[in-house]
């Protein structure tokens, strides 16, 4: 009975968070009710094992490309002189690990000070170079798989941006570092620090000036890395959280690795490599479910019960129906035509949905892109010609003539004839009728009965 009641309880939650039809409109049930929906996709995302397999994924690659990208990034920091401000970064990254994480960064350290990359020739440079794009090139094929972005960027950009970031990056960090120990050490920032509570804040700003860091880091990864545009509140939000559990999930590591001397005694010299595998899918599976927050924040019609939604029949029909009559109404007024974007907003689907209809409604003929950025939608001919029926057949058209491989003797005609208006013919009847086998046989129709 309680096994029963706590069922009947969890269906009605999931039902409020999925298939509500009138969302709160009121805080705080608005920011509860967004926080419920991010909440339970990224439990289904993780539970699915997509993001659990493109975090190992990267785990093997980091381990194959971390001192070739450290070895790239520190020789624009060593010309100048200041890569040792970001050293303290490799060992914050590796503290949680304990002991065996300042070895294992030192070590890191050593096979890059050796490293000369100006002495590798034009082959080394070219394998050095492609190790580090590799690694960027999987980021961002993860964070378009969170994002549902079919395409990566072409190979020039690739090269472009990759290498501007990877260079450039860490120069702007250690440029933060020392323009916000510049500003502490001022003889302003000295002076408030005389006077309470302005030195008690400045104490406190300074030593949250790191967290700061890896948030600011975290939001840049979330805008710069998806090939699509990511709104830069939705990017902060996620880098904030990301930046927080990071900070736990690196308090938590550090006590399980304080009372791991078990695993030391059964791996040997292996525990350090298990311990490093584990830190390293840890901060992935952060990274990743940070980007996914990203995506649902600025999607949240992207919440659904499977992370692909299927295209029934009746959902294809509904949503182009929908989408003609949000279409053609504000054309019928005068009105400005709508941006696609913003009716994906306002339908609360998924925007792969809303665009595989409107696709199949461009291609129809019914609908047209317009405006500057062609992300308007206008109508493809005059209202009086477009008919719901044809909106209908555009939708259910077979534009893969899938349907055509139908062996001849599939149906009989009786049954296509009356499908659109047989809900009281069964299957019984048809069978008892007096139809000579293969007479009457033909095809299903490619564009689905006539309306």
């Amino acid at each position: 009975m309680a096994s029963t009641q706590m069922k009947e309880r969890l269906q009605a939650a999931e039902d409020w968070i999925l298939s509500n039809s009138n969302p709160p409109q009121t805080w705080p049930w608005t920011w509860l009710y967004k926080s419920g929906r991010s909440a339970y996709a990224l439990i289904r995302d993780v539970i699915s094992g997509q993001l659990t397999l493109h975090a190992m994924s990267l785990v093997y690659t980091t381990l194959l490309s971390i001192v070739p990208l450290l070895a790239l990034s520190f020789s624009v920091l060593k010309a100048l002189g200041v890569h040792q401000r970001m050293e303290p970064f490799l060992y914050q990254f590796f503290q949680p690990m304990g002991p065996q994480g300042v070895e294992v960064a030192e070590r890191i350290l050593g096979f890059v000070d050796n490293m000369k990359v100006g002495v590798l020739g034009s082959v080394g440079l070219a394998l050095l170079v492609y190790t580090v794009i590799s690694l960027v090139q999987k980021i961002e094929r993860s964070f378009n798989m969170i994002w549902r972005v079919p395409e990566m960027r072409s190979m020039a950009q690739r090269f472009s941006n990759y290498l501007s970031v990877i260079m450039v990056g860490p120069l702007l960090m250690v440029s933060a570092i020392g323009v916000t120990a510049t500003i502490f050490s001022s003889e302003i920032a000295q002076n408030l620090m005389a006077i309470e509570p302005f030195g008690s804040l400045i104490v406190l700003a300074s030593r949250f000036t790191p967290f700061f860091l890896v948030v600011g880091a975290f939001t840049f990864v979330y805008i710069f890395i998806p090939n699509t545009r990511v709104k830069l509140r939705y990017a902060f939000i996620a880098g904030l959280v990301a930046g927080v559990s990071w900070q736990a999930g690196g308090m938590l590591f550090a006590s399980f690795v304080a009372g791991s001397a078990k695993y030391a005694a059964i791996y040997s010299g292996f525990a350090v490599g298990i311990i490093l595998l584990i830190w390293t899918y840890l901060n992935w599976m952060i990274l990743l479910l940070g980007a996914s927050l990203a995506f649902y924040l600025q999607n949240p019609g992207a919440v659904a019960k499977r992370r692909n939604v299927q295209l029934a029949p009746e959902l294809q029909e509904r949503v182009g129906l929908a989408l003609m009559w949000m279409v053609a109404k504000p054309f019928s007024r005068g009105e400005p035509a709508p941006q696609q974007e913003s009716l994906e907003q306002q339908l609360r689907i998924p925007g792969e949905v809303t665009r595989k209809i409107s696709d199949k409604l461009i291609r129809a003929g019914l609908l047209n892109l317009a405006g500057r950025d062609g992300d308007q939608l206008v109508p493809g001919r005059t209202l009086d010609l477009i008919t719901v029926g044809s909106v209908l057949r555009a939708v259910r058209k077979d534009e893969d003539r899938v349907v055509d491989r139908l062996p001849a003797g599939a149906m009989p005609r009786e049954l296509i004839d009356m499908a659109p208006t047989s809900d009281d013919v069964s299957f019984a009847s048809l069978l008892n009728a007096d139809i000579p086998p293969g007479a009457d046989t033909v095809k299903a129709p490619a564009s689905g009965p006539n309306l």
